[in-house]
């Protein structure tokens, strides 16, 4: 089978659950990290499907990858080569779509309940609220053709899906390890006190583990139900 490309953008990002739950489902995987200087790929039925991590940069930003990234994912709609995006990958997929990428109305920092709406029950389970992981200034809007699947009261569209391809705005793939280095690397960012949709390292770093497992339970399904359209 070929591998499930991974797309890294910053080194604090890794693959976190999903490369465990790609593990363990004996599905190959391929790390191509773009901060270490990995070429962008042009063929998408290179791979299975393609996935993509976040970063602290912005889906606008015109970095040497960002053209590429777009004409790959753009490919891999038409060649029905399913996608995922995390939170800038999100973005980045969005922008491939047609969508626009800006400020948020709202940042968010930290853990924040979303809500399904209609069409979601087979990505997220039947569930009618999660709490999942937010590190964000930026928003997506819908993309031409998707439909939402994920929304919150600070930002409107916090997920979106079309046919087989998802993309997300927050952090379904969040591990201990990722959790406290993003507190450690985004120190300034954290206010003292957690305000609105921006949160504390202390209320962060609170009942991580409990939070952590709950979290893996809603990833491990989202990660189960997009596998079904992997390239075999």
């Amino acid at each position: 089978m070929r591998p499930v490309a991974i797309f890294r953008f910053s080194p604090t990002e890794g693959s976190g659950r999903l490369g465990e739950w790609l593990d363990t489902q004996h599905l190959p995987r391929r790390l191509i990290a773009l901060d270490a200087g990995d070429e962008v790929p042009e063929d998408p039925n290179a791979f299975s499907g393609i996935a993509l991590m976040g970063g602290p940069m912005s889906a606008n930003d015109p970095l040497p990858w960002n053209a590429p990234v777009l004409d790959l994912l753009r490919s891999a709609v038409a060649a029905d080569v399913p996608v995922l995006g995390h939170c800038l990958g999100g973005q980045l997929f969005a922008r491939a779509l047609g969508a626009k990428v800006r400020r948020a109305a709202t940042p968010e920092i930290g853990w924040g309940e979303v809500r399904p709406t209609g069409g979601a029950r087979e990505w997220f389970g039947g569930r009618d609220s999660f709490t999942t992981f937010q590190w964000h200034y930026d928003a997506f809007t819908l993309p031409p053709g998707a439909t939402r699947l994920l929304t919150n009261a600070f930002n409107t569209e916090q997920a979106y899906a079309i046919g087989k391809h998802l993309g997300l705005q927050g952090h379904v793939e969040m591990t201990r390890e990722m959790v406290e280095t993003w507190c450690r690397t985004g120190e300034a960012e954290l206010p003292a006190q957690s305000h609105g949709a921006v949160q504390s390292r202390t209320d962060i770093l609170a009942n991580l583990d409990a939070r952590l497992a709950a979290l893996r339970q809603v990833a491990d399904g989202v990660y189960g139900q997009w596998a079904k359209g992997l390239v075999r």
